[in-house]
Parts: structure tokens; sequence; C-alpha cells
């Protein structure tokens, strides 16, 4: 079938918006109408390159649509069911599924190289001169129709709205469970989050879920700064640097008990002044993505080894998609999760490169496609 895309070909060029031909199903995926995709920072990591993907690809890897084929030995879905496409697959099979950490399925292996994911492999989106093209992360969002497997297709209740769906197939995952899971934030803490666009928002609204008292965003934008109070943060800083002070004086010298990286994008110098935000025994998670190819970080090795603090990785905010995405919605439809706020400009796909150029000036929080 026909369908329209949008296309990277080299790095650091403009998302092309073009008709592409898509197959049908193979084994165990599904052919999707998507209804709504999130505009998260990692596309815009793999247009400027600092992430290796195999180009040309079909971009997006946070969405949400509706079922409208289903391939061979597909069981789980149905035509009509509503999915989310979460970019971390679980086959529920390996190791890693089977403990409980489906955001480490060995699938994940495959998320960077070309074509579909195993079994069925090969590819399903082409161009109109009939070169393959490979979906971003395995699921190519910015296209009105798309192939999925269903190791990445997470049934949702059709009545949550179609962009509530796409936010927490990355971003919203992410940012909470680096607090909820990775801190372990617990009553009465002091948590600091830097970076508060998609991920650090979500973050934000997961320690004042847990009941921490004193909840510090730090962004350089104002507006984001401005509008991290309704996600609940108690004090705001335009850098780390500035909220040294500020998590002083609410901990009377103890510092905080965690902070969480979530800027748009994670470089290594970051992580001396987070280190010392912390309180002894205090914790460092790393959510945000960074340049495949850094190796250098600042860091004082002996502070942290003396003060007997942790540095913390968080793949999807160490969360099982199959269970954290209906999860979090249900706390949405519940009113103690605020995702509407998290929308802060809606496109076209037309309009795909004025979103991130948006993005890449601070504009939103997030972004969203959404289609007719």
């Amino acid at each position: 079938m026909k369908t329209r895309a949008a296309v990277l070909r080299e790095t650091n060029a403009d998302w092309s918006v073009e008709d592409i031909e898509l197959d049908g199903p193979g084994p165990r995926e599904v052919l999707v109408r998507t209804t709504a995709a999130g505009m998260c920072h990692s596309d815009e990591h793999a247009r400027n390159g600092s992430m290796p993907v195999p180009l040309p690809i079909v971009g997006g890897h946070e969405g949400a649509g509706v079922v409208v084929e289903v391939g061979e030995g597909v069981a789980e879905l149905a035509v009509g069911d509503h999915i989310s496409a979460s970019f971390v697959p679980s086959c529920g099979r390996c190791r890693w599924c089977a403990d409980g950490q489906q955001h480490l399925c060995d699938l994940g292996m495959h998320l960077l190289a070309p074509g579909m994911l195993p079994p069925a492999g090969g590819f399903r989106h082409h161009d109109a001169d009939g070169n393959d093209l490979t979906p971003m992360l395995k699921l190519g969002t910015f296209s009105e129709h798309k192939v999925v497997s269903i190791d990445s297709a997470v049934k949702v209740d059709p009545d949550v709205p179609a962009a509530i769906a796409a936010l927490v197939s990355c971003g919203v995952t992410t940012g909470f469970g680096s607090v909820a899971n990775r801190a372990d934030v617990r009553p009465g803490d002091t948590v600091v989050v830097v970076g508060c666009g998609g991920l650090g928002s979500a973050a934000l609204q997961a320690a004042k879920i847990a009941g921490a008292s004193n909840i510090v965003a730090v962004d350089p934008a104002e507006s984001k700064r401005e509008a991290a109070g309704k996600f609940g943060a108690t004090h705001t800083a335009e850098s780390m640097e500035a909220a040294m002070e500020t998590v002083g004086l609410v901990t009377g010298g103890v510092m905080a008990d965690s902070v969480v990286l979530t800027p748009g994008v994670m470089s290594g110098e970051m992580l001396a002044p987070a280190q010392f935000l912390v309180r002894k025994g205090g914790t460092v998670v790393v959510a945000a993505v960074a340049p495949l190819e850094q190796m250098d970080v600042t860091f004082n090795l002996f502070e942290f080894a003396m003060l007997n603090k942790q540095l913390k990785g968080s793949m999807f905010g160490s969360a099982s998609p199959r269970s954290e995405i209906p999860h979090l919605l249900s706390l949405y439809t519940q009113g103690q999760l605020d995702l509407d706020s998290f929308v802060s400009a809606t496109y076209s796909l037309d309009e795909v490169n004025e979103g991130y150029r948006d993005l890449r000036e601070g504009r939103n929080i997030r972004g969203v496609v959404v289609f007719d």
C-alpha cells in the first residue's frame, strides 16, 4: 500500500515528507494506522548523527495507532485494537523478560540495525524508487501507516486520547521510571531533576507522587522552569551550579537524596555538578541520551567512593513496557498523572521540521504529530 512518511536520508538534513510503499505485515507483525506520534529528542540525535542509525530511515519512535491488519501467528492483537508502540521490544522469553526486566530484552540488540525485528526480519518500508527504508528503532511512527512487531506493540484502552497513548511509549515512561524505579524516591526526599522537557516533566511528577518534600527543577529555559510548578516542582534553578545554594538551604546542608539527569542531550561534564548535589549515599541517575562516541566524563572518584554515592543508568525508566504503559495510563485516567499539559504544541506530518526546530530552540515540553 501507499502511505506518507517523514524520511531522513542523510545526517543534518531536514526530514523529507514523501509517499512510500508499505508491504503487508510478516509473521508476528501488525499493520497499524498511526493516530499520534511524539517528537522525542532521540530522533534529533539520529538526524544530527550522534545516534548511528541505518539511513535512510522512517522517523519516529514514540507513537500510538490502531491495528488494521495482522500477520501470520498473531494471536495477541486483533484488527481494531488500539496500541502504544513501545520502542523497547519485549519477547517474553529471554532471560531478562523472564526476570521481569523487559527493558533489557535481548531484542534490543537489533534496534539500531537495518530492517525489521526478528523473527520476520527483512524490510516492509520502501521509498518510491524501491529503496529499502528502516523504521526508527523498529517503529517509524512519523508515518501514516507502519508495520511493527507485536513485541513492540502494547494494547491500550481505546478511550485513551491518541497523543497520551503516544507519550507513554517512550518519554513519559523513561522519565517517570527514572525516579520511581532507579532513584527509588521515598516520602520526604529531596530530588533534583535536571532538564524539564518530556522526560524531566514526567520525573517531576513521579517525585511528587512518591511524596518528595523538595523537588528542584533545573533548566536554562525560563518557560520550562515556569511550567515545572504544575508538574510538582517546589523550587527551580537555571543550572546545577545555581541549584547548589537552594538544595543546601532546604536540606540544612545535607544535600539531595537523588539527582535525575534528563536533559535533551546528556554530556559527561554534567556528572561532576550532579555528584556534588547529592548527599552521602545519594544517587545520580542518568536517563538522557548522550552521543554514542562520548567516552570522557568529569567525575571525582575519591569523593564518589568515600561518600558511598551511586551512579545509575536508566533504560526506559527500568520499566517493563507491558505492565508500565497500562499503569501510567491508569494514573492518567485517575487524574494522578497530568499528561495533557505535556503537549505544548501539535503539528501535522508536513510540519515535522518545524516541530524539531521548536524542540531545538527549547519551546516545547513535547510536540506531537497528529494524524487525521
